[in-house]
């Protein structure tokens, strides 16, 4: 148990608590205030503050950017919910399914206005810079997923295409949440670049180790039933490399169940599931995870703080990795 990490996680949560509580109408404002109450790691916003931590600032002085992002990051995940038809989120009904489509479309977008508002109450002679960047980050994420969604129709996505994709879907916003921290902190330029750097391989081993719970994760401990991906026709790491090494039988039933339109999904499930493990592909997909994880690492040991500062920073990183949910 860390417990600076619970009493950042703890203050993020306390200050999400009043976002959008009183505002009307709360047929605009009580989904947004609905998905923040589900939960979550509050992973973004807790390194945020951990950075200002790192360089012996006031968590204060970063709090406002880092509820920027987790309001950001629960935008991003309303309307991803919504694009992908998902019915659960954090164990309960997402705001399409519990609201309405338009709902979710809405609340989403007013999500993101305040956001920026978070932003904005930052002192003015950090307010250009952190601008600029959160709204790269944003543009970013919104490619990344218009990708996401693209090599749905496509049968020759390559590993390489699908490694820039969760780069811009996901791990610039974890980049960003560590780099937001270190301006605020007054870091060197050097030492902002090397955050955002371990926060960018972080990101990928992170979204590479989601991919892979959301096959052979366990519904108890992920929060949403495994398989998602598969039933969508995800291009995922594992079914790229699944689709280049599959002998002809193996191709030849990844191809039935890829242009099935009608299937039970539990058997789709099931069949894509077994010809990952014929071919070893956890094993292959947690040698890339560690790949990433171990030039994250590089990059956070060139900060320019004592290796004890970094500790909180390290052991954060260990625990994403090593999740089951």
């Amino acid at each position: 148990m860390n417990t600076r990490i619970d009493f950042l996680e703890k203050r993020i949560n306390e200050e999400l608590g009043k976002v959008l509580v009183n505002e009307e109408p709360r047929s605009l404002f009580d989904p947004p205030v609905y998905v923040f109450s589900l939960g979550g790691k509050r992973i973004r916003p807790i390194l945020t503050l951990m950075v200002a931590d790192l360089f012996e600032k006031d968590i204060e002085d970063a709090i406002n950017p880092a509820l920027a992002i987790e309001i950001f990051h629960n935008f991003s995940l309303l309307h991803d919910d919504l694009m992908d038809k998902a019915n659960l989120r954090r164990g309960s009904e997402t705001v399409h399914k519990k609201w309405s489509a338009n709902t979710a479309i809405l609340s989403g977008d007013a999500m993101v206005i305040e956001a920026y508002k978070y932003i904005s109450k930052v002192p003015h002679r950090y307010l250009p810079e952190l601008l600029e960047v959160f709204s790269d980050t944003a543009m970013d994420i919104c490619i990344g997923q218009q990708l996401d969604m693209d090599f749905e129709q496509r049968m020759d996505v390559t590993e390489d295409e699908y490694l820039n994709m969760i780069r811009l879907k996901t791990a610039v916003l974890i980049g960003c949440s560590l780099k937001l921290g270190a301006i605020v902190s007054d870091a060197s330029a050097e030492d902002i670049n090397a955050l955002y750097q371990f926060g960018i391989n972080l990101g990928l081993a992170f979204q590479l180790k989601d991919d892979l719970l959301d096959v052979f994760g366990d519904f108890k401990t992920f929060g949403k039933k495994p398989g998602g991906d598969i039933l969508s026709n995800k291009k995922t790491y594992l079914l790229i490399k699944a689709l280049k090494s599959s002998n002809e039988k193996q191709k030849a039933e990844l191809d039935k169940w890829l242009t099935a339109e009608v299937f039970d999904p539990e058997h789709k499930i099931n069949a894509v599931k077994n010809i990952y493990e014929e071919l070893k592909l956890s094993d292959l997909v947690e040698n890339l995870i560690e790949k990433y994880y171990l030039a994250s690492l590089e990059y956070l040991s060139s900060i320019s703080v004592s290796d004890a500062r970094k500790n909180s920073l390290l052991n954060l990183s260990e625990q994403l990795m090593y999740r089951e949910k």
